[in-house]
């Protein structure tokens, strides 16, 4: 699976918040007008690179979504932690730490997180 561009991230996350529909529908669900034309294109990479499938439906391709957000995110946050932060998620929050991206409260909430996890 091929990493996206912003641009096809972007595009992916209105095709999963519509969860089926075609290109103007999409372009009503981006945060920035984009041309149609850009956003056909883009979609039609998506396509290609395995990340949507279309189906004609009178004379107009329907995309879904081929992978889930919750697939997606998985695959792409686990290479993020193997590059950049040696394989460990300790160093991940210890980045956001230090960059104070992550508060002392929000720590605590994740602790809960992972202790209810383990009871489970």
């Amino acid at each position: 699976m091929k990493k996206l561009t912003a641009q096809e991230e972007q595009l992916m996350l209105a095709v999963w918040q519509a969860g089926e529909g075609n290109v103007k529908v999409f372009m009503e669900l981006l945060p920035e007008q984009l041309p149609y034309t850009t956003v056909a294109s883009t979609i039609k990479n998506l396509e290609k690179k395995g990340y949507v499938s279309a189906r004609l439906f009178g004379n107009v391709y329907v995309y879904k979504p081929a992978i889930s957000e919750e697939e997606y995110k998985k695959k792409f946050m686990g290479s993020v932690v193997k590059d950049y932060f040696s394989n460990s998620y300790k160093e991940l929050v210890s980045f956001f730490i230090d960059q104070k991206k992550l508060s002392a409260q929000e720590l605590k909430e994740i602790l809960k997180m992972i202790e209810s996890g383990k009871k489970k």
